[in-house]
């Protein structure tokens, strides 16, 4: 197995389907130490006993990535299956499609808990660890909405900003310290997120977005910088897409 993560810790939210996923098995592919969570119990169980299987060592945390309580869970079952906590991805995240008169005050209550407030919660309690440690690396998966606003997509652009502006926040708060913070913004990517919220099966499979897979490659190109170098930004689209 290569190992230019071995030793190091990671938590993934979100990591019972698409980017989530995807990056739990690069980063395991690399040597990390996983801590798998997710609502989605059983998903992540098959992730895994997957992952143990090709010699991997990775824990799960069920839960929802919007309450607190599963945030603190999962930080203090990485720490306690490994002793650490070296990178924390913040893979969690919902898509609702909608123009604005039509988008009601529960949706963007449901958007904004998941895509924002579910990364302030993960990172509020990894920082401390990692401050400990006095080395980390934290990225939000945000989207090429939050470079760009998109009609029929206003609500659903604000959380993407809101991750990149905090992740640029953050850089300049947590540099000093050791901590590296990132956004990666990929356009559209083939996974569930979002199906019956603006996508469909069908459309997602006959399009050429993205791969869960590619997002997930550059998520480990981050993890693996030299210690002295990071990465701030990352924007993505495929070949077929145009800028904005």
């Amino acid at each position: 197995m290569p190992t230019r993560l071995r030793d190091r810790v990671a938590l993934i939210t979100g990591a019972s389907s698409g980017i989530g996923r995807a990056s739990a098995r690069a980063l395991a592919g690399e040597g990390a130490c996983v801590v798998l969570t997710a609502r989605r119990r059983e998903r992540l169980d098959a992730l895994r006993r997957e992952l143990e299987a090709a010699g991997a060592q990775a824990v799960t945390f069920a839960g929802d990535a919007r309450e607190e309580s599963t945030a603190v869970g999962a930080i203090q079952a990485a720490t306690d299956a490994f002793g650490r906590l070296d990178i924390l991805i913040n893979a969690a995240g919902s898509g609702s499609y909608r123009n604005l008169v039509d988008t009601s005050a529960s949706e963007y209550d449901e958007l904004m808990d998941t895509n924002v407030r579910s990364t302030f919660l993960f990172t509020r309690h990894a920082v401390p660890v990692m401050l400990r440690q006095k080395a980390g690396t934290i990225l939000m998966i945000s989207s090429m909405a939050g470079v760009y606003g998109f009609g029929d997509e206003a609500v659903y652009c604000m959380t993407k900003f809101a991750q990149v502006g905090f992740a640029q926040a953050l850089d300049r708060e947590l540099r000093a310290s050791g901590i590296k913070v990132g956004a990666i913004c990929p356009g559209g990517v083939k996974t569930e997120f979002a199906l019956g919220k603006g996508r469909t099966e069908a459309a997602v499979a006959a399009s050429g977005m993205l791969e869960p897979e590619d997002v997930a490659a550059v998520v480990l190109l981050a993890c693996t910088q030299p210690a002295g170098s990071r990465i701030i930004e990352v924007q993505m689209r495929t070949m077929e897409e145009p800028l904005a």
